[in-house]
């Protein structure tokens, strides 16, 4: 098994894929509903609304980007780690390291699973759509960890993924 490299805190890189990812993936939630309403006018040989239309096309290049982005995330980990979790309980560590694993299945299936559904497999469009309702259920755990840490705890987890090195 490869040594992670320890680290004090995130790199100024790894930060800004990380708060560059949370953008694309709140652009994917708020706005995929368009790719739903131009794959259903598609079937029925309807035109789509232009607006839909535009957006259906972010969604596709919004879903390459964060497959790139994932994919240069997960490089940079490899070479500087990651920080070390605050002390905490065996089972908060357990779902911390679990949350973030989910993250990464999620942000690589999801993106994989809408290619190959607008692409070659249709059938793969209802996997497709799972990952939003898990992706919504991850962040507000994440987030709520995350103010957890900061305004109970008060351990400056958060400034982890503000302030490079910290």
């Amino acid at each position: 098994m490869m040594q992670q490299p320890v680290t004090r805190g995130y790199s100024a890189s790894q930060i800004a894929l990380h708060w560059l990812i949370v953008v694309m993936v709140l652009f994917q939630l708020i706005f995929g509903e368009s790719m739903s309403h131009s794959v259903r006018a598609a079937r029925r040989g309807t035109a789509l609304d232009p607006s839909d239309a535009t957006l259906a096309t972010l969604h596709i290049w919004v879903g390459f980007a964060i497959l790139a982005a994932v994919a240069i995330r997960l490089v940079l980990r490899l070479r500087f780690g990651a920080p070390p979790l605050p002390p905490s309980s065996a089972l908060l560590g357990t779902l911390a390291r679990l949350t973030h694993i989910a993250f990464y299945v999620l942000l690589v299936a999801v993106p994989v699973t809408g290619i190959l559904a607008y692409w070659f497999i249709p059938s793969l469009g209802d996997v497709h759509e799972l990952g939003k309702p898990a992706f919504i259920v991850l962040i507000a755990l994440h987030a709520a960890a995350a103010l957890w840490h900061q305004l109970w705890l008060r351990d400056g987890l958060l400034l982890r993924m503000l302030k490079p090195g910290s």
